[in-house]
């Protein structure tokens, strides 16, 4: 075997973590996938002979996930609306050890809490907190000194407990509530959607200015309950199916019209027994690593066409 070749199979059992670091530093998939590939790249033309490929690679990928979080503030600035992370419906690193803080480092809220962090604290929280990288291998990543590493990780984790979600509930209980609330959805049932929801709950939606999206969140058990009862008839009407899947980690749906093409994707945000948020994304930028992409325009027009008086 050529050192070429073993590069390779050293780069491919460690793509699902490096994958994973870069998707938790930009939140984007198609983003992560470039910096992943970007790795291979710097890795395979390389003369130096890493002592660690995962250090290496987990470095290379760091570093490249830095520079693009730096060019993409301005981006970010400019949106249209509320941001959100590209939802991930599978996490393809897994590592029973950490299970815990790589479940809970996915989640949405937890993706919306490091978008506040500077692209340092950002790979610095990752890699020690999610990953559990020692403070050597992270100053090497993010060519800082440990010292500088520690205060820049002291910071992030200051920063992200102070607005990080408590979730309590066990998968199968948040599992369970979903279902429900996907039921009472789909049933046009405002009472059965009011009991599940939290009084504060709100409900946004992230379009880009490339899709419909909400004039302002809806907050409140009262008004999110009326607008979802409201909702999915219409949709129903013009062969709009709803199917529950995990998204980051939390329970979610994803909404494909009649063709089977992604009209959005819904995440909901459990605890204490009550749906705190619900997220909406249906930017098609965001939604083209899931599938084949419909016209959310279409689909809305079709859709108020399809009202009736009652709805």
């Amino acid at each position: 075997m050529t050192r070429t070749e073993e590069r390779a199979g050293e780069f491919q059992e460690l793509r699902p973590l490096l994958f994973s670091i870069a998707y938790r530093m930009l939140g984007s998939v198609s983003e992560a996938e470039d910096a992943v590939q970007e790795t291979w790249l710097r890795y395979q033309g390389s003369s130096t002979e890493p002592r660690s490929a995962k250090a290496f690679l987990s470095a290379t990928v760091s570093r490249i996930s830095i520079d693009v979080l730096r060019s993409a503030r301005v981006r970010r600035e400019e949106y249209v609306g509320p941001w959100f992370p590209e939802p991930l419906l599978s996490d393809p690193y897994q590592d029973p050890e950490r299970s815990a803080e790589l479940a809970e480092s996915v989640s949405m809220a937890s993706l919306l809490l490091l978008e506040r962090l500077s692209p340092l604290e950002r790979a610095v929280f990752v890699l020690r907190e999610v990953f559990g990288f020692g403070f050597r291998e992270v100053a090497s990543a993010v060519e800082r000194s440990e010292a500088a590493c520690r205060q820049l990780a002291m910071q992030a984790r200051r920063h992200m407990e102070a607005g990080r979600p408590r979730f309590e509930a066990g998968r199968k209980q948040r599992e369970l509530l979903a279902e429900r609330f996907f039921d009472a959805f789909k049933d046009g049932d405002v009472e059965g959607l009011r009991d599940l929801l939290a009084a504060d709950v709100q409900m946004v939606g992230d379009g880009g200015g490339k899709a419909p999206q909400f004039a302002r969140p809806f907050v409140g058990s009262e008004s999110v309950a009326r607008f979802l009862a409201a909702a999915y008839a219409p949709l129903g009407r013009i062969g709009v199916a709803v199917g529950l899947q995990e998204v980051n980690g939390q329970p979610g749906a994803v909404f494909k019209d009649r063709d089977g093409k992604v009209v959005s994707v819904w995440t909901l945000e459990i605890l204490d027994g009550r749906v705190q948020a619900i997220r909406s994304v249906l930017n098609p930028d965001k939604l083209g690593h899931l599938g084949p992409v419909a016209d959310a325009w279409e689909i809305a027009r079709e859709a108020d066409a399809a009202r009736l008086p009652t709805d």
